[in-house]
């Protein structure tokens, strides 16, 4: 029996060419789902868009690596150059180096004085710049700025500094967008929250009166006393229930307060900030890889100072040391914690900041953070 086709024109040789396309456009669209572009505010207020998820990174903050290890197993991959100024702290670098030895290799597109070499960061290709809302305000960004848009480069402003409260969240959001990580943005977000939520539900029921607190930044013995004013720390000192008197002398971020003023305003809490920065000049050593001893004696010899160990504070055992480098970091949900059990310790006798950063570091950090973060350390 033989077959015959009721149409046979229809399967003529001109027709091939087109049904196999088809046939191909089919099985790609079926193998490969196309990622619809991603399209974001940043924290300037700026549309960002992306083809696809960032690859190519150029950080405007070297510490900012650390952020992004919050949502990828391997940041280092990301990383196409960093800008140097604020760079991480010597422990975490080796830690990072350590685990990724690829970080040594991770281009300089600028050093201090917040230069960005814009010839530098062309050259790596990117598609992606992360900068600081700090970067968005300043003057000498402007041309940098103009300069990165024109040469078709994606630039996304985020903040973890002026205003962390407000700004942490949405910030790392906006990365886990950015780079595919979603996900791990809103794990992080859940941890935040409720742990943030519940220092403040209950300074809200209590309504504790608030202790005035003095923050003495970069601590030494020497040059008292840099302080701040609204933003940074005074953010976290509000947030654990305390005032930050700093508000009625410095306008500003930052300022300076002479020690008889200092003596003269006679704060509740004396609250200092160090990290290893801080061992040149004798001064509050604290943060990644800093050891209890270290951590303690060199607190205590801060505190012995001439005029410092005037302060009713510092005699009534009301002193207290932290670490720096909280101020640009998520992290400092843990110590928001912490102060907020030194400053009323009756409302909070089974909060446990060191439980939450060990939580921070086994979820969020793809490398050990182990060192002194606060004094006393209980």
């Amino acid at each position: 029996m033989t077959l015959r086709l009721r149409h046979p024109q229809i399967f003529s040789a001109s027709w091939l060419p087109v049904v196999l396309s088809v046939v191909l456009v089919l099985l790609i669209a079926g193998a490969a789902p196309v990622r619809a572009e991603i399209r974001v505010t940043d924290l300037a207020g700026r549309e960002v868009v992306l083809d696809q998820p960032a690859r190519k990174i150029v950080l405007g903050e070297g510490r900012h690596l650390a952020v992004l290890g919050m949502l990828h197993d391997d940041p280092v991959s990301l990383l196409a150059g960093w800008r140097q100024d604020k760079g991480l702290d010597p422990a975490t670098y080796d830690a990072y180096l350590a685990k990724f030895p690829a970080l040594a290799e991770v281009a300089p597109v600028g050093a201090g004085n917040r230069l960005l070499s814009v010839e530098s960061t062309i050259a790596l290709m990117p598609d992606l710049v992360l900068l600081s809302l700090m970067d968005a305000r300043d003057p000498q960004m402007q041309m940098p700025l103009r300069q990165l848009e024109a040469a078709g480069i994606p630039v996304a402003f985020v903040d973890f500094f002026t205003a962390p409260l407000e700004n942490t969240l949405p910030s790392l959001r906006l990365i886990g967008q950015l780079t595919g990580a979603e996900d791990r943005a809103e794990e992080f977000a859940e941890f935040y929250t409720d742990h943030l939520e519940g220092v403040m539900a209950t300074l809200k029921a209590a309504q504790p009166a608030p202790p005035r607190v003095f923050i003495h930044v970069h601590a030494a013995p020497t040059n008292c006393c840099a302080t701040v004013g609204p933003g940074v720390f005074d953010e976290f000192v509000e947030a654990a229930g305390g005032y930050n008197i700093g508000r009625d002398s410095v306008p500003g971020v930052m300022g300076n307060v002479g020690l008889e003023n200092l003596l003269a305003s006679d704060p509740d809490v004396y609250l200092a900030t160090g990290g290893a920065h801080m061992k040149a000049r004798g001064g509050l050593v604290l943060g990644a890889g800093i050891d209890a001893e270290t951590a303690a004696q060199s607190f205590a010899d801060l505190l012995d100072t001439p005029g410092f160990a005037d302060l009713r504070a510092v005699q009534e055992g009301q002193a207290i040391g932290i670490w720096h480098l909280f101020n640009d970091f998520p992290a400092h949900i843990a110590l928001i914690e912490a102060l907020a059990k030194r400053f009323h310790p009756d409302l909070f006798p089974d909060l446990d900041p060191m439980a939450t950063m060990a939580e921070f570091e086994e979820r969020f950090s793809p490398v050990e953070m182990t060192g002194s973060y606060w004094l006393p350390a209980e």
